[in-house]
Parts: structure tokens; sequence; C-alpha cells
């Protein structure tokens, strides 16, 4: 035996015991599976392990920043504005200030109806709205020659506007809108007769009639530009704000009085102004899905003279809206 025979035998089993020893220490190499514990795909033939431990179910991401919403949105609305009516108000030149409260009205409301329209496409939007109302009262009076009288007023007003959407947000909206504002004023004093016997005579042989009535009515349309916003904060509850100015003395000049000269009737200007402000915020909650309602305050400030027509009046009160959007 030579000493290449001796020491191959001693060399070879050396190299198998380091061998052994170096797969010892080296890291083992599991095939991925998963939940199921079907092996995936390997990474080395060209296909990406992804490991979905949900069953095929896909965990919803939540959204950031402006979700924009739906391209169209309709909605049709039933308003109700207990209004107080407070000011100066005056027909043919015979002004009287009234003073009713928001919980009197409910007393001396003869009639009331209201609407509303909404429509968008986009940023663009379309809205109108509108109300009617008519109160009356009647007072006794301490004079002689009469003993009562009655007072009845009739307020309405249409508006429409044409609106752009600055901010398009489903959390957040900043409109400016611009459009016109329909106004409608009508006032009838009606003062009875005294029902004493007595007067009678008195009253014949003075001229004095039985009962006087002024009446009248007149209407306007004013220019109107504004803006409005809305904010979602919690859940189904947004809040809403809104304001417009309007008139710009656009009829200012429009106000004319007939005066003689001599015995030649002339139609002179007279003073006149013409001025309105709106504003009205709130909380809305999105009851279902399709219906909403709105709860908040709302103010109209009329300051128009025309003529003999004066109507400085405020229109101030709670304002309740129910509606559904589609």
């Amino acid at each position: 035996m030579n000493v290449f025979s001796c020491y191959f035998p001693i060399g070879f089993m050396g190299a198998v015991l380091a061998t052994s020893q170096l797969l010892a220490l080296a890291p083992r190499t599991h095939a991925a599976t998963d939940a199921n514990g079907e092996a995936l795909p390997g990474s080395g033939d060209g296909k990406s392990i992804k490991i979905d431990n949900s069953k095929g179910k896909e965990t919803p991401l939540t959204p950031s920043g402006c979700v924009t919403p739906k391209d169209t949105e309709f909605g049709i609305g039933l308003p109700g504005w207990i209004a107080g009516l407070s000011g100066d108000f005056g027909v043919r030149g015979v002004v009287t200030n009234q003073d009713v409260k928001f919980t009197d009205i409910l007393k001396r409301l003869d009639m009331v109806a209201a609407g509303s329209l909404y429509a968008r496409y986009h940023r663009w939007e379309i809205f109108a709205d509108g109300q009617y109302l008519k109160i009356s009262d009647t007072a006794q009076l301490p004079g002689l020659l009469f003993d009562r009288a009655r007072v009845s007023l009739k307020s309405a007003f249409a508006e429409a506007f044409l609106g752009y959407r600055l901010i398009n947000c489903e959390k957040a909206s900043l409109s400016i809108f611009a459009g016109a504002r329909y106004n409608y004023m009508s006032g009838d004093l009606h003062i009875a007769k005294d029902s004493d016997p007595r007067f009678p005579i008195l009253r014949e042989l003075l001229g004095i009639p039985t009962s006087l009535r002024v009446s009248g009515s007149i209407d306007w349309v004013d220019p109107v530009i504004g803006m409005k916003g809305k904010v979602h904060v919690w859940k189904p509850v947004s809040l809403w704000a809104e304001g417009d100015v309007g008139g710009f003395d656009a009829n200012g000049d429009s106000a004319f009085a007939l005066t003689r000269e001599g015995l030649r009737p002339v139609l002179k200007q007279v003073s006149s102004s013409d001025w309105s402000y709106q504003v009205q915020g709130g909380v809305e909650i999105q009851t279902t899905r399709w219906m909403w309602s709105r709860l908040g305050w709302r103010y109209l400030k009329y300051d128009y003279t025309s003529g003999g027509f004066t109507n400085k009046t405020e229109l101030n009160g709670p304002y309740i809206e129910t509606g559904v959007n589609f």
C-alpha cells in the first residue's frame, strides 16, 4: 500500500464530514404554501407570489382627500319657514310699523305655501325656491267714529339661481351663484264704523263715510348674487350656510308720483330705494339614502321704497325643510 492509498480514504472521509457540517449550518428553505396548505408558485418560475389570508375577501380601502361626487344630482324639498314680520310697511303713503313674532304667526296665519327644487350636473347647479304668506289681524279702536280695524298683509317671493361649485367634493362643497328674486307685497287696511247709534247723524253732517279702506299691491324683480356651502361633520350630519345680496337699486329710478302743475298733470320722479339681504344656515341630516331634513334659521331683509309703497320689513325665524334627492 503506497502513501496515496493510505491518505485517500482519510481525505475523502474528511471532505464528507466537512460538507455535512456546512449543510447543517446552512438555512433551511421551505416551500411557500397558502392558507389551505397548498404550494404556491416559486420565485424561479417567473410568477409573483401573493398570499391572501382573507380567503377571497378584499379589504376595502378608505379614500383620502377630495372624492368627487356623482355627475348628476336632483332634489325636491318642502320647506317650512315660520318667520316673524317686523318693520315699516305702507301703501299709498299710509305707513304702519309691524311687529309680529314668529310664535304669534300661527294665530294670525291665513295661508302659507312653499317649495324648492335643485339640480346639478358636474359643477353646475340650478336651484329655486319660493313662498307665499298671508296674515291678518283685527284690533279695537278707542275712537268715537270708528271702533275696529282689520289689517291684512300678503307676502310672496320666488327665486331662481345658476351656480358653479368652486369646491366639488362629497364631504364639502362651496358654490357661487347669481339669479333673480321676484317679490310681491300687498296690504289692506279696513276701518269700520262705530256701532253706537248716537253717531249716524253726526257722521252724516260731517260727511264721514261708514268705513274706510286703503289697499294696494306692488311687485318687482331684483338681481341677486351670493355664495353657499356645506361640510360633512359626522356620519349623516352636515352643516350648511347661504347668503346673498340683491336689488342694487336696480328699481331705484322707477318710482314716479302723479302731481299737478296748474291744470296739467305731471309725472315726477320721487325718492326710492331697492335692496335686499338674506342669510340662512343650520344642520342637515341624511335620514335615509334618499331623504334628508334641514333645521336652521333664515333671515331676509327688505329695503324697498317706491312712490307711495314702503316695504322695510324683516322676515326672521326658524327654518325646517324635508326633501328627497336622487
